[in-house]
């Protein structure tokens, strides 16, 4: 009988010693993914193939129709950009994810709704600012929880997340960002100079 009961502890010891070390087998593993992942934005390789794929979207945002005021075409190439980024990512990252689904609710979102008429005497009158409840929660909290609030929602898809979800994503959506600045400075320099070349070119000798 004892013999029985001193075994049964010994396998429920080796159990929990073996989920102990799958656990830290897996994090181990999700934490040299994610190092991985923060390098792959530094390269060059990286770099090169997101700048193809960059060009590509931009060619498709120029292709659209040219009655667009400025600052919609603006913002259609900065939602270009972050569409490739998202994409480089491979839904890897909740950002990524997160830039991506937000893309898809925008594309099958009804249409707006038409305001109604504001004619009758009863609308008109001023409404007093409502102050909700989780403005006022906000303000009670510690300066630390509203720094790690406003970080979640700088980064897509981390506004409800723990802050080692939130700093882990910051990281890595930080690493990508760089990248995008380098890569669109490139484009940039290269779309300058080959339209100051073909303006010397066209320019007739004098």
């Amino acid at each position: 009988m004892a013999s029985s009961v001193l075994s049964n502890s010994d396998r429920a010891r080796e159990s929990s010693s073996r989920k102990q070390k799958k656990k830290k087998s897996h994090g181990n593993r999700d934490h040299h993914q994610s190092q991985n992942h923060h390098i792959k934005w530094k390269s060059q390789a990286q770099q090169e193939i997101y700048s193809s794929k960059l060009v590509r979207a931009l060619n498709q945002v120029r292709l659209s129709p040219s009655n667009e005021a400025p600052p919609r075409r603006g913002r259609a190439v900065r939602e270009a950009a972050d569409r490739v980024l998202a994409v480089a990512a491979k839904g890897r990252t909740r950002w990524s994810r997160a830039i991506l689904t937000n893309r898809l609710k925008l594309k099958f979102r009804k249409a707006p709704r038409r305001q109604r008429s504001t004619s009758s005497a009863g609308n008109n009158r001023s409404k007093k600012p409502r102050v909700s409840v989780l403005r006022l929660r906000g303000k009670s909290l510690p300066a630390v929880q509203r720094k790690v609030r406003v970080l979640g929602r700088l980064v897509p898809g981390c506004r409800k997340e723990p802050l080692p979800v939130i700093l882990e994503e910051a990281t890595d959506y930080i690493a990508a960002l760089e990248m995008q600045v380098r890569a669109m400075s490139a484009l940039a320099e290269l779309l300058s100079a080959s339209t100051s070349a073909a303006g010397s070119s066209s320019s007739p000798p004098s």
